[in-house]
């Protein structure tokens, strides 16, 4: 059997349909890891609402949700667009890495370098439940950011030229360049954006709440398995794991009265923790033991970053496929990303932003083409 040549459009089609069946698999680690869920167990899909399995007929990817019109067919409860949405974009993603490759190894026929293909797609399944992840939950689970370091530095291996797609960066198409260039890009994007976190630290690390008379705070628990405590105060409304990322860190509140499961306790300054409170007379009292927390307050002082550190271990991936000028282009362009965002009302200024996306949009866009741009800009300069 002939086969037409690895360039020829025909190809797009089996890629498509991989990134399509990939993407189903991916809005089962969307929505499970956030929870802490695993995602073989169970091993088939089920509907978040009854709880019900959903048979192999009816998890076909793309099909599926449009022939069920978005609805579960055993309690009809509605299923989010995110589910179609999730399989269209990774196929799409797929059959576009797919034929980046190709280009970029010469095309027509098989060499080793097309094995990167399969790293590269596994950076793009990362990059999808990345950036739905943290854009719902303003988290980057560690897991998604440690197995695609370890296959960006297997693609440059494969494919020494991705970590240096702006030649100018080095001479060495070895995979030991490749190697090379992507611990350079790793080191860079890893620990240049920990120093910002860092430095965001000192300028941003805490939120001052003052009230002139005192005002009423409470715990709110969640109401599902989905959801998270929220702390109220006025009018702020914050979730849990939007306070909490270290086990140093605390909210600390001047409470002018307290009730702790309904009983009046001590007033003065409480500290909530991750994992527990510490009454105003040192006494600790463990999360799962709190039924209810509220009381009175002028003055609270909230906990808070400039960036989170799933941003910088995805910086460490970006680095490690891209090299050091895919880390500088992804910074640049993912931040006017995020201003053209808050520009169009789509995010607010001065609230908490997942930034996670915006770096997976710009680490795209240097594989795409970006890089392009970045090696006019350095010719010309010379």
């Amino acid at each position: 059997m002939i086969y037409p040549p690895l360039d020829h459009p025909l190809w797009f089609l089996p890629a498509f349909l991989i990134g399509a069946c990939i993407g189903s698999f991916l809005n089962v680690v969307i929505y499970r890891l956030p929870l802490g869920l695993s995602v073989n167990d169970p091993k088939r899909s089920f509907c978040p609402k009854c709880k019900s399995e959903i048979p192999m007929r009816l998890n076909i990817p793309l099909v599926s949700w449009l022939a069920l019109k978005g609805k579960c067919v055993s309690c009809k409860a509605p299923i989010p667009s995110r589910y179609f949405i999730v399989e269209l974009v990774t196929a799409v993603l797929f059959a576009v890495v797919g034929w980046v490759v190709v280009q970029h190894t010469g095309g027509k026929e098989f060499s080793v370098q097309m094995l990167a293909l399969f790293p590269l797609w596994f950076m793009t399944a990362t990059f999808v439940a990345i950036a739905f992840i943290d854009a719902e939950h303003l988290i980057i689970p560690l897991e998604l950011t440690i197995s695609g370091t370890v296959a960006g530095f297997i693609a440059a291996a494969l494919m020494p030229v991705l970590p240096d797609m702006a030649a100018w960066a080095s001479s060495d198409p070895s995979w030991l360049g490749g190697l090379y260039q992507a611990l350079i890009g790793w080191v860079i994007g890893f620990f240049g954006l920990w120093a910002v976190v860092l430095l965001g630290k000192l300028a941003f690390g805490r939120k001052q709440l003052s009230f002139e008379e005192p005002v009423a705070w409470h715990l709110e628990e969640p109401k599902t398995e989905e959801e998270t405590i929220v702390f109220h105060m006025e009018e702020e409304k914050i979730e849990w794991w939007d306070i909490f990322f270290r086990p140093s860190d605390k909210l600390v509140i001047e409470a002018k009265s307290i009730r702790l499961n309904g009983n009046e306790v001590e007033a003065g300054t409480l500290i909530l923790r991750e994992n527990g409170i510490e009454l105003p007379n040192g006494e600790k009292v463990e999360l799962e033991d709190i039924e209810s927390l509220e009381g009175t307050s002028a003055s609270a002082v909230i906990p808070r970053e400039a960036m989170g550190m799933g941003d910088v271990h995805l910086m460490g991936v970006i680095g490690a496929f891209f090299g050091w000028s895919g880390v500088f282009f992804t910074l640049l362009v993912s931040s006017l990303y995020a201003i053209a965002g808050a520009a169009l009302g789509r995010i607010g200024f001065g609230k908490q932003l997942p930034f996670g996306p915006f770096l997976v949009l710009g680490a795209l866009t240097w594989l795409f083409g970006g890089w392009k741009l970045a090696e006019w800009y350095f010719n010309a300069l010379q």
